[in-house]
């Protein structure tokens, strides 16, 4: 769960969809008082924490999460404005794990939140997905073809895990678009079809399992 604290509502509903998009979970709350309560309630993975809230601000809240053995540990990304250099070094100092700069595009919120758990979690059991004889090491970031390793590019790996992950559901081009891309990625759904063919190549004899479905979209068969 990745707490969105932000008081400002289309920016905070753009943040939370975007992250569940990308397969995170997520809740936004408005201010510091909100964030209190629904802390009571649930330990998040991560909080994206505005400087500028109304009531308690961004920095005092991030000072009490860091002065608790309870909350210490928990990462944290403040939103800060983009002129404000004070702000990101007292956020740093403080204990945020890194920040962003307001008006931020939501990809780059995506990559800077995956970045700083790959930091922040080093311990995390590495993951392993099994489909058919395809072996994806999430850990290592490998994928393993029967004994065979398959060199497979960022977007094809993201697509192969999608597909592997959920056997036998269909996705749409544009679903795939979304997950692997992002919402702001300005192209053609035939860029997952040019994507999907050389995955397929690259996975041997397994390639034949991401079957097309047509007019629609692709699924992998286990």
């Amino acid at each position: 769960m990745i707490f969105c604290v932000e008081d400002d509502s289309s920016i905070r509903e753009l943040m939370v969809y975007t992250l569940k998009a990308s397969d995170f979970e997520a809740c936004g709350l408005p201010d510091g008082k909100a964030f209190w309560e629904a802390l009571k309630e649930t330990k998040p993975e991560m909080i994206i924490l505005d400087i500028m809230l109304p009531g308690e601000d961004g920095i005092s809240i991030l000072k009490r999460l860091k002065s608790s053995p309870e909350t210490e540990e928990i990462p944290v990304i403040m939103a800060t404005a983009k002129s404000s250099e004070f702000d990101k070094v007292i956020g740093l100092d403080s204990g945020a794990d890194d920040y962003l700069s307001k008006p931020f595009g939501m990809m780059e919120m995506i990559s800077r939140v995956k970045a700083v758990l790959r930091r922040t979690t080093p311990k995390r059991k590495s993951k392993e997905i099994k489909c058919g004889e395809i072996t994806i090491d999430e850990g290592r970031h490998v994928v393993i073809v029967k004994d065979k390793k398959a060199n497979l590019t960022l977007k094809e790996y993201e697509l192969l895990k999608i597909l592997a992950e959920n056997p036998g559901q269909v996705y749409t081009r544009e679903m795939l678009l979304t997950y692997v891309w992002g919402l702001d990625f300005i192209g053609e759904t035939r860029t997952v079809d040019v994507h999907i063919g050389t995955l397929r190549t690259k996975l041997y004899e397994c390639g034949d399992m991401i079957k097309t479905v047509r007019g629609v979209g692709y699924k992998m068969e286990g």
